[in-house]
């Protein structure tokens, strides 16, 4: 399976309370399902894929096209979670803002329901976000990063960055079972409405410039200044998707004094440090592309469909009495099954095969 990145249009607003309520029950009761049948593995496995995430952000009534179908829905399902987590070995940390921020310390605070060390997972919950902030330039500022993890370490992450500019949004997917390594193809592709200059440092044509950037970064402060400064009194043709005109000298060389004493040995663990954002990265780019001549990638491929929603009315309102009754359904089929009677599991599982896609 390939993860990718979903492209929406910024919406504004919030999700009645009466219908965020019933999308906590009902994703509880679907994840229960989908748990006790299959494996929490496969509930990561479906997170991870853009359009099973979209197609279960349309079950649970929200908009079929909104960005915010990423925050509501990761929010409606860590709230599901909360009092089940230890039973169904699968946690959620993380969320929109301020939670986002938060998310190494829930992970810490779940060690106790863990059977591995956490600390690993800290370490990719930040690797990602960095990432998808520095390491893939696609004028996306990460405002979401959801983390749902099992007690046996597997590990998803569904972030999102916001482009005011263009009014879009970007979701980007992460299935930690596919992830060999952080900083050469993690997505392995993106799904996309809408294609914009991208400076993609984890594309596999991006290995020379990875290498050298690392490189780079071990050469003296005072030499890569002066490089930079060259650089920024060259003339950039419109095609150039990188520019160096809005990067601070003074910041810059203070980072990379950061980056020449510590001596990272690869890209990934340069991308790790503390301090070292997205303007370091690009300039340290720039820098290789001119002295050196490695070009880095600025590959963005661009896919997109998904299902139908409903919270803004589209195809029709949310029936609130039908949603009740799916959500009724499904929890007598949990309930039932704990006592040994799956045959309404049995059931939905039957009459999945004859459902179309």
């Amino acid at each position: 399976m390939r993860t990718g990145i979903a492209h929406l249009p910024l919406h504004y607003g919030r999700t009645p309370r009466w219908l965020f309520a019933r999308m906590v029950s009902l994703a509880r009761e679907i994840t229960t399902i989908i748990i006790e049948n299959y494996g929490p593995n496969e509930m990561l496995r479906r997170l991870a894929d853009p359009f099973w995430f979209q197609a279960f952000g349309c079950v649970l009534g929200f908009d079929w096209h909104s960005s915010g179908v990423t925050t509501t829905v990761c929010g409606a399902l860590k709230e599901g979670m909360k009092d089940i987590s230890a039973d169904l070995g699968f946690m959620v940390a993380g969320g929109k803002g301020a939670a986002s921020r938060r998310t190494p310390v829930e992970i810490e605070r779940a060690a106790p329901l863990l059977k591995v060390d956490p600390t690993p997972l800290v370490y990719t919950s930040r690797m990602v976000a960095k990432v998808d902030n520095n390491a893939l330039q696609d004028g996306y500022q990460l405002y979401h990063h959801s983390f749902f993890f099992t007690r046996e370490g597997a590990w998803v992450v569904v972030q999102q960055g916001m482009d005011e500019s263009s009014c879009f949004a970007r979701r980007y997917h992460w299935l930690g079972e596919e992830v060999h390594d952080f900083v050469c193809e993690p997505h392995a592709g993106i799904v996309s409405e809408k294609k914009l200059p991208t400076l993609n440092l984890v594309a596999q044509e991006s290995s020379q410039a990875r290498e050298t950037i690392a490189a780079l970064a071990r050469e003296k402060p005072e030499k890569m200044i002066d490089e930079f400064q060259k650089i920024r009194s060259l003339y950039l043709p419109a095609h150039h998707e990188i520019r160096g005109e809005d990067i601070s000298i003074e910041k810059l060389k203070q980072n990379l004094i950061k980056t020449y004493e510590r001596q990272e040995k690869d890209f990934a663990s340069l991308l790790a440090l503390p301090g070292v954002g997205a303007k370091t990265i690009r300039a340290l780019s720039l820098i290789a592309e001119v002295v050196h001549g490695v070009k880095p990638s600025f590959r963005d491929p661009a896919r997109y469909s998904f299902a139908h929603g409903g919270k803004d009315g589209h195809p029709y309102p949310v029936d609130r009495t039908l949603y009740d009754r799916s959500i009724e359904i499904l929890h007598q089929a949990v309930e039932q099954a704990k006592v040994g009677k799956r045959e309404k599991l049995s059931a939905l599982k039957r009459l999945a095969h004859y459902l179309p896609l």
